[in-house]
């Protein structure tokens, strides 16, 4: 049994958060046979859109496969950038060879947590054409975020 100071303590228990918090899947590698693969510069330049609106934002949960994109992070150091510690794509291995080199617990459990940081997350930033933000912008929709917005770094696709 709980003591009542206990129960009071773990009763709100939640993960910490930075808020506000910007969500951005940055899409790259196999994908360019299906859609425009924008460079990662593109992606940086619209959560200073959001800024405007949303002075305190400087807190971005990156999701990406591609370790030259955490490696462009150090090239901004107005924003803090946060993201899983895995071993990323290096190359243009495929996908598949990508998820196999992590192992399945790995490749299941570090894309859950970026989908739940990015529902999480107050505002998210991806690329139309990408099932994973299709996915992303759904859950944050059901998740009650209809009005959060979406950014997106290419208009040539549209769901």
């Amino acid at each position: 049994m709980r003591s009542d100071i206990e129960e009071f303590v773990w009763s709100s228990h939640k993960p910490w958060i930075p808020r506000p918090l910007l969500s951005m899947h940055v899409r790259m590698g196999d994908r360019a046979c299906e859609m425009k693969v924008v460079e990662f510069k593109e992606y940086v330049h619209l959560p200073g859109r959001v800024r405007k609106q949303f002075p305190h934002l400087s807190s971005i949960w990156l999701s990406t496969e591609m370790q030259k994109v955490v490696d462009k992070t150090k090239q901004y150091p107005h924003w803090n950038f946060y993201y899983t510690n895995v071993t990323r794509q290096v190359g243009k291995i495929t996908m598949a060879k990508y998820e196999a080199s992590l192992g399945r617990k790995t490749s299941t459990n570090y894309p859950l947590v970026n989908l739940l940081m990015a529902t999480e997350a107050d505002f998210f930033i991806g690329a139309l054409g990408s099932t994973w933000c299709f996915l992303i912008d759904g859950m944050r929709n059901t998740g009650g975020k209809v009005m959060a917005g979406y950014l997106s770094v290419n208009k040539d696709r549209f769901w």
